[in-house]
């Protein structure tokens, strides 16, 4: 190694239970790598977490989840910050970066219900929550008989409101359930073909100082090649249209040894009017096929989708 081992390292973290438990995991794998260095956990609490009575695209995106965090970061309050992939800007503010890409949980979708084993034995008039316009256009378009309400919060949030009856279901990634123990919720997995997951899903990434060649060099080792491979992918779809949450876009990628096939869409929130491709191409090639399904997407208009959401939004504003 061309650093000394680390001495000291603070993880900063959003203080939700999913979030502390991704920091709490992050710290046990770097504890095995470097025995002698004491890790500590900065809990944050960020806007995306305080601003609940809105949804995403409407109070200001992604960066609401990291914002507070790169700050603590630029402060050097902590050194690195743990995030869940799909809640991180597509393109990162000057001096950050991203050191790595954990080994992908479940990116599927989970549908959850106490009363209902799947959308389809919803009846109509049913409501349904979700806080992806992403989810909202793939409901919508396979379910118009179905209500779609805003649900924000965190995981415990989301689940409470399912208990106390205000949703006869609410759609999650399968992820979180997962990480927390509570697979049992899970009613019934969204197939890829269903359901394509966001950008990232299911996948943790660190965020460090654009500077700190030390940690890049310290963190290397918890890098999952053909996780941060599919992320890459996924991600320069989403870039390719401008990386914001008020378009319901999805990209799911996979690896089949050389080979990574990647499935993207692009649709209007009511769903009515979708754009999709699947296409495969080297796996070490991955932003070259990221923008190769964004130009399949555009010659099926996806321009005039992207300009419809965009008017979409400005008229809700």
């Amino acid at each position: 190694m061309k650093f000394p081992p680390p001495k000291k390292l603070i993880i900063a973290s959003r203080e939700s239970r999913l979030a502390m438990w991704q920091a709490e995991h992050v710290r046990e794998k770097l504890s095995v790598l470097y025995p002698q260095c004491s890790i500590e956990i900065l809990g944050m609490t960020t806007r995306g977490d305080r601003i609940l009575d809105r949804t995403l695209s409407k109070v200001g995106g992604k960066g609401l989840f990291v914002k507070e965090l790169e700050v603590a970061i630029a402060e050097r309050r902590a050194d690195l910050a743990v995030h869940s992939l799909k809640d991180v800007p597509m393109q990162l503010p000057d001096g950050f970066r991203l050191a790595g890409v954990l080994e992908r949980e479940d990116p599927r979708d989970a549908f959850v219900s106490n009363d209902y084993d799947s959308l389809a034995a919803l009846p109509a008039g049913a409501v349904v929550g979700t806080s992806s316009l992403r989810r909202q256009s793939l409901i919508a378009a396979r379910y118009p008989h179905l209500e779609i309400r805003p649900l924000r919060g965190n995981l415990d949030t989301r689940l409470g409101r399912l208990d106390k009856g205000e949703y006869a279901a609410i759609i999650l990634a399968a992820a979180g359930l997962k990480r927390l123990g509570m697979t049992q919720r899970i009613r019934m997995f969204l197939a890829p073909e269903d359901s394509l997951p966001a950008p990232g899903q299911g996948a943790m990434a660190i965020e460090i100082a654009a500077d700190r060649d030390d940690l890049a060099e310290w963190l290397a080792p918890l890098d999952h090649t053909a996780s941060a491979l599919a992320a890459r992918a996924e991600r320069t779809v989403s870039r390719n249209f401008g990386g914001s949450c008020q378009i319901p876009l999805a990209a799911h990628a996979t690896l089949d040894g050389g080979t990574m096939r990647l499935r993207a869409m692009i649709a209007t929130p009511d769903g009515t009017r979708v754009a999709q491709a699947d296409l495969s191409g080297p796996a070490d090639a991955p932003e070259a096929l990221g923008d190769r399904i964004a130009e399949a997407l555009r010659a099926q208009d996806a321009q005039a989708i992207l300009d419809a959401c965009n008017s979409d939004s400005a008229a809700d504003d």
